[in-house]
C-alpha cells in the first residue's frame, strides 16, 4: 500500500502485538512511524520522523479509509491478530 510516498508495512517479528502498520518513504526502516490499528480507527503509535509533519493529517486520514484493508492484509500476513483495543 502505498500513499503520498509513503508505504505502509508489517514486520514479520510484529505478529505477537496487537495489529498496527509501519510508515517511512520509499524503503522500509526499522524505526519508521508506528500505527495502532484500533477496532474502528487508526491512532499514532510512535512518531520517529518518518512521516513529515505536514503530511500527518492525511496519512492519518488515508489509514483510516482503509481501515478494514489494513486489518485483512495483517490477517492475511500473520494468521491471527487483535486490535489494540
Amino acid at each position: 500500500m502505498m500513499f503520498l510516498g509513503y508505504i505502509f508495512y508489517f514486520f514479520a517479528s510484529d505478529g505477537n502485538e496487537p495489529i498496527h502498520v509501519h510508515a517511512s518513504k520509499k524503503r522500509q526502516q526499522k524505526d519508521a512511524t508506528k500505527f495502532w490499528i484500533t477496532t474502528d480507527s487508526v491512532e499514532l503509535a510512535r512518531d520517529s520522523g518518518t512521516v513529515e509533519a505536514k503530511d500527518m493529517k492525511n496519512v492519518l486520514a488515508f489509514l483510516r479509509a482503509n481501515h478494514a484493508e489494513l486489518v485483512s492484509g495483517w490477517m492475511a500476513y500473520f494468521g491471527k491478530g487483535k486490535s489494540k483495543r
